[in-house]
């Protein structure tokens, strides 16, 4: 119900918040292991209550119908405990990252879990789901810092649109069904070939962000190298994604966005190991 290697999408992302947030507060090994331990929780959680909400959808779509609640592989009493528990490790490991952490915790669950629900009344459903994923960045950079800059928030923005351009491509396999159950989604809403337009301006604007990113904390040239990659990629991913072949999706949705997010975070970090090298 639950894949690890999904985590590879935001995780970097909190990662690289921790390397920047580091120039300006000391971060400790606590820090960290509970920052990845409220990450897994958290999305654990989220997912877990996504399987939930989504349960009698997926069992009406084809492509869905044999996840573990639909195909009865998994109750939902269990599913209901998973997530549970994954909810009270989150609250846990924000609480030891200190008060504020603690108190925000639980508006971010809410964020979370109220995806599940978007996709009923709204197309922007990939906009909610970008906003929630893109609190993890911001969530790190506050549970060192103790308050929020401006500066992460472009991480945060890159993170949003990068998260809400792919799920647009994602989406796309479900144009058909969606339309017919009455879900909304931007492919069912528009058609599939304007959201593909659509989710390219989106990635442009996440392109946008992560070149920010150079200015806004002062990024050597080997970060302008990672941003330039990154474009490449951001082009290839829509590259492989046409109107009328679909087939590449999971390519560009599982591979293609993992190494986007790998890159990111290896760029940011040669860039702070040659910042106190030379």
């Amino acid at each position: 119900m639950i894949k690890f290697s999904h985590t590879v999408f935001a995780l970097p992302f909190a990662l690289s918040a921790l390397i920047l947030v580091s120039r300006r507060y000391p971060v400790t090994l606590s820090d960290i292991l509970w920052i990845l331990v409220a990450m897994v929780g958290a999305r654990s959680a989220a997912m877990g209550f996504n399987r939930l909400a989504d349960a009698g959808i997926d069992a009406r779509n084809p492509r869905t119908a044999n996840r573990e609640i639909p195909a009865g592989k998994l109750s939902r009493s269990a599913a209901t405990l998973f997530v549970a528990i994954f909810s009270g490790v989150f609250i846990t490991a924000a609480a030891m990252l200190g008060t504020l952490c603690f108190y925000l915790s639980f508006p971010v669950l809410g964020v979370l879990f109220f995806y599940s629900y978007t996709k009923r009344f709204t197309w922007l459903a990939h906009i909610w789901l970008g906003f929630a994923i893109s609190l993890a960045p911001t969530g790190a950079w506050v549970a060192i810092a103790g308050h929020f800059s401006w500066e992460i928030l472009l991480l945060s923005l890159a993170l949003l649109t990068y998260i809400a351009g792919f799920d647009i491509l994602y989406a796309c396999q479900d144009a058909d069904f969606d339309r017919a159950q009455g879900l909304f989604s931007i492919p069912s809403r528009f058609g599939i070939p304007k959201a593909l337009v659509m989710a390219k301006l989106i990635h442009g604007l996440s392109y946008g962000a992560f070149l920010g990113l150079f200015f806004a904390f002062d990024m050597s040239g080997v970060y302008l190298m990672t941003a330039g990659l990154i474009g490449l990629l951001l082009i290839f991913e829509h590259w492989l994604v046409r109107p009328d072949d679909l087939r590449n999706v999971h390519i560009a949705f599982f591979h293609v966005n993992s190494l986007i997010s790998i890159t990111l975070f290896a760029g940011i970090l040669t860039d702070e190991l040659l910042r106190h090298m030379l």
